[in-house]
């Protein structure tokens, strides 16, 4: 067994965190209602280094639930691939984003599908350099010509 130096793209999430949320409404749906509400988040790293779980607690306006980010990281790719798991369906692991960071950025990308239409989904994963980094999810109807924002988080230590 060879050793394979662990990846730190992840390190700067490492620990526990409060969470602020703001998310749309409604989907691909020309919604400009945002909802905000509030959260915590805890990541440790697995796999040696090359994977992270992060735990989330998240208080919706109709109710609390849990949820995971599950990632791993693949050496030969030079890639990450990020699961979610939602609490509330507690048997079904959402399609991963795939991706990679590039000058401090994170930008992960998947096919997934939103009320029967095929969407390409996106995570960012910006100012990882500092004391607050943001994770923002985007849909895309068009196969990535146009983005919409529809959820945030921003990040500070717990």
């Amino acid at each position: 067994m060879h050793h394979v130096e662990p990846c730190r793209d992840f390190d700067f999430q490492r620990g526990r965190w409060h969470v602020r949320h703001r998310r749309l409404t409604a989907r691909l749906a020309g919604c400009t209602t945002w909802e905000e509400f509030t959260g915590t988040s805890e990541q440790r790293p697995l796999l040696g280094g090359n994977g992270n779980i992060e735990d989330n607690l998240l208080h919706l306006p109709g109710g609390t639930y849990r949820a995971v980010a599950l990632r791993s990281y693949d050496p030969a790719s030079a890639s990450w691939a990020i699961w979610w798991l939602d609490g509330r369906a507690p048997h079904r692991l959402d399609v991963p984003v795939i991706g990679a960071f590039e000058d401090g950025i994170g930008r992960f990308h998947a096919d997934d599908v939103l009320d029967g239409r095929p969407v390409r989904l996106r995570f960012l994963w910006l100012g990882t350099d500092g004391a607050a980094p943001r994770w923002e999810q985007a849909l895309s109807p068009d196969g990535g010509a146009t983005w919409e924002t529809n959820w945030t988080m921003d990040f500070t230590r717990a």
